[in-house]
Parts: structure tokens; C-alpha cells; sequence
């Protein structure tokens, strides 16, 4: 593996026949939100009928929890329409929740015990029923709290003809499909090298409520201070959720997924998949007719495992994630360490995603060989100190074994990123990609400009715990949207999508099937497959700890 330069050291500079192929790569947003009551609690009601049906609509479903909304965008090249396609999503819901409301954050509030979190029902379909199992297999391996924790996940890929263009530019003769994955799976690496930097600059949970610790009992919870009696912070962190206490998974340092090539990540992973685990063994995948989990495996599927950038490729109708990966490639890139803005309706602004995009493409220009365990190590160990500590100015990150102090090379990389900004302006006067990355710059030069630190300034100055906070502003959004006409097209739209859905989901329930027990056979062979490879090719430790393993799916 050849070294890699030093951040004062790397440059980007792209060919002027390559630049206007960059414009217009497609874009979408995927935003979970709790629904709560109007005191705060997470809604104990069914997911609402006049949204559709969970598993068939195609942009409004759930995640963990009945109550854990997910809305998604279509991928759309102009990222203004895929912000307004987001805010129209929630100006739907909004008006058709009843009295209930979107929390405004990240970290969960008010009740989080189990029996106060339901799991999301997906209906009497074989595939509906998987997806049931499935997230009952998380309720009994790390409990219904951490599942419920939102984020923001932002998918990006590049225009099509930006890749013949560019395969011939790199002088790569062999298939398209392989060039792209592989140019791919390094923008991952990379966006995992420079991770850090979305954290500290989109970070918003610096602060959580003494009930979600009370319900993790995660000895992490003894390093943060109190704020009052209801609410514990950390006076520099940024995002408490991609901390310890949050989605940080120690199972990744008892085996190592390998990003260096999809064919590493899909066997690595795939073997995951594979090997019993003996807590939960002892849990049972079935108990009589009663399934508990999938498997006992330490991955019951593929999505269990946590990283904050997934290599994506859709999959077609019973199909596994790493076998659509394995026979198409990648498609986008999917970040997920972003947190819910609190103090935007929506949850994210333009400039956010304008942000991630130029960051992504910055990304793909730059060189990366491949990360070793070292390496892998150094990027764990940043995106923790960012996520806990960013703003502390004191705080040094190491860069390929140096210490380099956050603002210094956060600036870097930002005066790196010019170039990539103003060739996504395309001439556009009021130069937007630019203007996103200077607001970006202002933040790094002063912190008290982050989200982290503003939430912790709100609740200071208006003597507010963060549940308080996090209520106002969700009540305060929630007025916004329902005052807000939606576009009579949109509507009609929108209507359309959830009869469709709902029909679709009642032809699912109807249909006579195989018996479960050999649909899931079915499915979980495809892991024997060529792409998606046994379990004797990963490496992990002999004597592992019979420890609950916090990891989190999305």
C-alpha cells in the first residue's frame, strides 16, 4: 500500500474535459422521526392508515419502531427540488397525524423503555413478516432504545456519462460496471477518512435526556456531565449520537470489514452473516413456533452492521443487499452520520446537502490505496474525539500517525474543496456551492456557529432541559408545516401513492405463499453464492466476549 500524503500535502486537480460531466449527479435524502404525542411520549398508535402501507409506499415508511417514520425523496438532480420534495413529504404527514408531532432531534425523549417503543408491523406477507422478525432480533440483542434513534441518510451518485468519460481518462480498459464499483469504494474510504469533518460540522445531539441513558445502561453514560435534573451533555461534542453511547458498535473490533474492494466487503461481511454468535444462541431464533430473531448469527442480515457510508445497489424482490451488490455493483453511496438539524423544519438545509455532495466528489478525486488496520484505527478514533469532543480547542486528530489540530485540517480540506465547488456552480452568479462551503468554513473559525453548540447555548439561555428544546421546536415545525398549503398536484399525488399502497399491501397479505420457514430458507440461500462467499474466510478472535453487542440497523 503506497502512503498517503499528509493532509497540507494533498492537492485536487480535475481535467477541464471531466468538469462539466460532474453537474447534475443525482441525489436523495432519507429522514427518520419519531412520531410523539404532543407531551412528548412516542406514539403508541398504529403507523397511520392515511400515510399507506409501511412496506409498499415508496417514500413514506418506517424504520425500527411503528412510531420511527422514514420519509424518502426520489433521486433527483437538482438538489432545491429534492429539499422541496422533502419538505412536501413532511407537509403530507404533518396534516395527516392527527395531534401528534415529528420530533425535532436525533435522540429519543420521555419514555424509552421497551414496552414504550412498538415495533414496526409490516403485515402478514412473507416478506412482511421477515421484516417484523427481524427488528424483534434487535429488540432482543441491544433493546428497543438505541433502534430508535434518528438520523438523516444522504445518497449520492455520480451522472452516468461522467464514467465512460472517466474510464478513459484513467487509461482503464476492463468492464465499466467494475471501474465504476471499484472508483466507488474508494470515495468510501475516503468519505470514512474524512468522516470526522460531517460530524463536527452537522453534529446536534450534544446533549440527551437522562432516560435514553437510563434506558442504553451504557457505562458510557458516566462520562458526560449534568445539565439539570432531566439532561446530560458534553460541553465540546457534537453528535452523542455516533458516540459510544449512540451507534458505536464493539463487535467491529472483534472482526474487520473491508472496504478495499467490494469483492473484501461483500465476502467479509457476508461471513458476518454467518457465524453463530453464542448470547445470542442462547436467545433462540425460534422458540416452539415462535421466532424471536432470523438467526443466531452475529449479523442476523447484512443491514444490522453499522458504518457511516454504505455502498448501495437496489435490490429486486427477495434478493439480498450484498448479492445485488455482488451481481451489479454499486450504484450511489449512501452517508448516514448525519444528525436531525433541530433548528431546521425539514432537518437538514440546501447548504448541508450542497456540502455533502461537494465533499463526496472531493472524495473521488482523492488518492487512497486502501486502509489498513492502522489506518482503520485512526478513523475510528477521530470520528469519537470529533463526536464527543470537536469543539474543544485543544483537540488533535492524527493524520497517517501526526497530530494535526481539527481546525487546521478541516481548513485544508475546505481550500481544497474550492475547486470541486465551482465547477457544481456552473456558472450560477449566486455561486451556491461556494457560498455552502464558506458557511461551512465560518462554523470551522468560529464553533459557536454549530448546531452542537447552539443547542447548547438555547438551552442555557432559555433554561430549557433538551427534552424542552427538542419539544418547542417540534411543536414550533409542526405549525409550520400544517399552515403551509401543498401544491393541489402534490396532494393529488401523494393520495394516489397511499391507495396504491395499500391495495398493493392487501394483494401481498392475500397471495398464497411457500411457508415461511422456506421463504426464509430461500433467502438466506443466495449466501451460498459465488459473490457472497463462506464463513472461514473471516478473521475473528477465537474466545469472543458473551457481551450485548450495541450495532444498530438502518
Amino acid at each position: 500500500m503506497s502512503e498517503q500524503l499528509s493532509c497540507s500535502e494533498r492537492t485536487t486537480t480535475i481535467d477541464e474535459s471531466l468538469r462539466p460531466l460532474l453537474i447534475h449527479g443525482l441525489k436523495g435524502i432519507e429522514k427518520e422521526s419519531l412520531r410523539i404525542n404532543r407531551e412528548g411520549l412516542i406514539s403508541l398508535s398504529p403507523h397511520p392508515v392515511q400515510l399507506g402501507a409501511a412496506l409498499t409506499h415508496p417514500n413514506i415508511t418506517t424504520d425500527y419502531s411503528e412510531a420511527l417514520l422514514e420519509l424518502i425523496t426520489p433521486a433527483l438532480s437538482d438538489g432545491t427540488e429534492m429539499l422541496n420534495s422533502l419538505k412536501d413529504l413532511h407537509k403530507y404527514v404533518c396534516a395527516n397525524i392527527n395531534d401528534e408531532l415529528l420530533l425535532a432531534a436525533s435522540m429519543p425523549v420521555g419514555d424509552l423503555r421497551d414496552t414504550a417503543i412498538p415495533i414496526a408491523e409490516y403485515g402478514s406477507s412473507n416478506i412482511g413478516r421477515m421484516k417484523h422478525i427481524y427488528r424483534q432480533g434487535l429488540s432482543y440483542r441491544y433493546g428497543r432504545c438505541m433502534q430508535v434513534i434518528a438520523g438523516i441518510h444522504f445518497n449520492y451518485s455520480l451522472p452516468e456519462q461522467f464514467w465512460p468519460e472517466y474510464q478513459q481518462f484513467m487509461k482503464n480498459a476492463g468492464d465499466l460496471r467494475s471501474f465504476t464499483t471499484q472508483i466507488y469504494m474508494g470515495m468510501i474510504r475516503n468519505l470514512q477518512r474524512y468522516g470526522w469533518l460531517i460530524l463536527y460540522l452537522f453534529g446536534s445531539s450534544p446533549a440527551v435526556s437522562k432516560s435514553f441513558l437510563d434506558s442504553r445502561n451504557s457505562v458510557y453514560s458516566r462520562t458526560l456531565q449534568e445539565f439539570d435534573e432531566t439532561s446530560c451533555y458534553k460541553p465540546f461534542a457534537t453528535s452523542l449520537r455516533m458516540s459510544e453511547i449512540g451507534y458505536l458498535n464493539p463487535v467491529q473490533s472483534m472482526f474487520h470489514i473491508s472496504f478495499n474492494s467490494i469483492e473484501e466487503y461483500i465476502r467479509d461481511l457476508g461471513s458476518a452473516t454467518t457465524i453463530p454468535y453464542l448470547g445470542y444462541e442462547r436467545i433462540g431464533a425460534k422458540v416452539g413456533d415462535q421466532y424471536r430473531q432470523l438467526n443466531t448469527h452475529f449479523l442476523q442480515i447484512e443491514n444490522e452492521y453499522y458504518t457511516p457510508v454504505r455502498p448501495k445497489q437496489p435490490t429486486r424482490p427477495g434478493e439480498r443487499s450484498l448479492q445485488a451488490l455482488g451481481s451489479r455493483g454499486i450504484q450511489y453511496i449512501e452517508i448516514r452520520s448525519v444528525d436531525v438539524d433541530v433548528f431546521e423544519p425539514a432537518g437538514i438545509t440546501i447548504e448541508t446537502t450542497r456540502f455533502l455532495e461537494a465533499l463526496s466528489l472531493f472524495c473521488l478525486f482523492q488518492p487512497n490505496a486502501g486502509h489498513d488496520l492502522k489506518q482503520l484505527d485512526e478513523i475510528s478514533n477521530n470520528a469519537l474525539w470529533v463526536a464527543n469532543r470537536g469543539r474543544d480547542p485543544r483537540l488533535k486528530l492524527l493524520d497517517n500517525g501526526h497530530e494535526v489540530p481539527l481546525r487546521q485540517w478541516a481548513l485544508t480540506l475546505c481550500e481544497q474543496m474550492q475547486e470541486i465547488c465551482e465547477i457544481l456552480d456552473n456558472g450560477d452568479a449566486d455561486i451556491p456551492y461556494t457560498r455552502a462551503l464558506h458557511q461551512q468554513i465560518e462554523k470551522i473559525r468560529h464553533p459557536e456557529l454549530t448546531a452542537s453548540a447552539r443547542v447548547l447555548s438555547a438551552m442555557r439561555a432559555q433554561k430549557m432541559s433538551i427534552t424542552e428544546l427538542v419539544l418547542q421546536k417540534s411543536h414550533e415545525y409542526a405549525r409550520y408545516f400544517r399552515s403551509a398549503a401543498l401544491d393541489a398536484a402534490v396532494k393529488r399525488s401523494c393520495d394516489l401513492q397511499v391507495k396504491a399502497s395499500l391495495a398493493q399491501q392487501k394483494r401481498l397479505d392475500a397471495t398464497d405463499e411457500i411457508p415461511f420457514d422456506q421463504y426464509l430458507s430461500n433467502y438466506f440461500s443466495q449466501g451460498a453464492s459465488a459473490s457472497i462467499v463462506h464463513s472461514q474466510e473471516l478473521h475473528l478472535p477465537q474466545n469472543l466476549p458473551d457481551t450485548k453487542v450495541e450495532t444498530v440497523v438502518r
